[in-house]
């Protein structure tokens, strides 16, 4: 189960990861729920990729963000990818 505190930092995190990937990607965020349910898809993405490729980011919160814009990165570029048929 999850604290309280737990929870505000998955929350702050996403929304920072999220907001981040949107304005590399995109040029511009999402809204603030929708930054924050991207960040913390991209967390997912990020904890479950980077270890099998052999990439670790650390253990603080600044690698937390980081390891989930990369992810949500990737999926803005996999749904960009999906979404217009292999063109970038």
């Amino acid at each position: 189960m999850v604290s309280d505190q737990g929870l505000l930092v998955i929350l702050v995190v996403g929304l920072i990861a999220g907001w981040l990937a949107g304005h590399l990607v995109r040029g511009t965020g999402y809204g603030l729920i929708a930054d924050i349910c991207l960040g913390i898809v991209g967390a997912l993405i990020g904890d479950w990729l980077f270890p099998r490729l052999g990439l670790h980011f650390g253990s603080s919160i600044l690698s937390d963000i980081i390891s989930a814009t990369l992810g949500a990165v990737l999926l803005l570029i996999v749904l960009r990818l999906v979404r217009r048929g292999g063109r970038w």
